[in-house]
C-alpha cells in the first residue's frame, strides 16, 4: 500500500503540477496583460496626481509669494499717499495760516486807518463846535456889550486907544 500511496502522491503532484503551468499560462496568455496593464495604467494616474500637486503646490507657492509682493508694493503705495496727503494737508493748513494773517493784518490796518480817520474827523467837528460856540459866546457877548450906546461908545474908544498905541 506504500507503493500505491506513493504513486497516487506522485501522479496527484504531477497532475496539479501540470494544472498549476497550464493555469499560468492560461492566465500569462489572456489576464497578465490585461492585469499588469490595469496596473500600470493605475500607477501613471497616481503618477500623474502626484505630478499635479506638485505642480498645483508649486503654483500655490508662486501666487502666494504674488499676493505677498502685491500686498507689501499696495502697503508701500499706501503710505506714499498717505505721507503726500499729510504734507498737502500741512501745506494747506500753513497756506490758510499765512493767508490769515496776511488778512488779519490788512484787516488791522484798515481798522487803524478807519479809526485815525475817524478820530481826525471828531476832531475837526470838535473844533468846528468849539470855534461855532466861541463865535456864538463872542457874538453874545459883543451883543450885550453893544446893547447899550455909552458900553457901545466905551468899547469904540478902548479899541480906538489900543490901536493908537500900537
Amino acid at each position: 500500500m506504500d507503493k500505491l500511496i506513493e504513486q497516487f502522491s506522485f501522479g496527484l503532484f504531477f497532475w496539479q503540477l501540470l494544472l498549476f503551468v497550464g493555469l499560468l499560462l492560461l492566465l500569462r496568455k489572456y489576464a497578465w496583460k490585461p492585469i499588469l496593464g490595469a496596473v500600470e495604467k493605475r500607477e501613471e494616474g497616481i503618477k500623474d496626481a502626484l505630478e499635479a500637486a506638485e505642480a498645483a503646490k508649486k503654483e500655490m507657492q508662486n501666487v502666494t509669494a504674488d499676493s505677498e509682493k502685491l500686498l507689501k508694493e499696495a502697503k508701500a503705495e499706501r503710505d506714499v499717499l498717505l505721507k503726500e496727503a499729510r504734507e498737502i494737508k500741512e501745506s494747506i493748513i500753513s497756506e490758510a495760516k499765512e493767508q490769515a494773517q496776511v488778512e488779519g493784518d490788512k484787516m488791522i490796518k484798515q481798522a487803524q486807518a478807519a479809526i485815525e480817520a475817524e478820530k481826525k474827523a471828531a476832531v475837526a467837528d470838535i473844533k468846528s463846535q468849539v470855534a461855532n460856540l466861541s463865535v456864538e459866546i463872542a457874538e453874545k457877548i459883543i451883543k450885550e456889550e453893544l446893547s447899550d450906546n455909552k458900553k457901545q461908545q466905551k468899547l469904540v474908544e478902548d479899541m480906538l486907544g489900543d490901536i493908537k498905541l500900537n
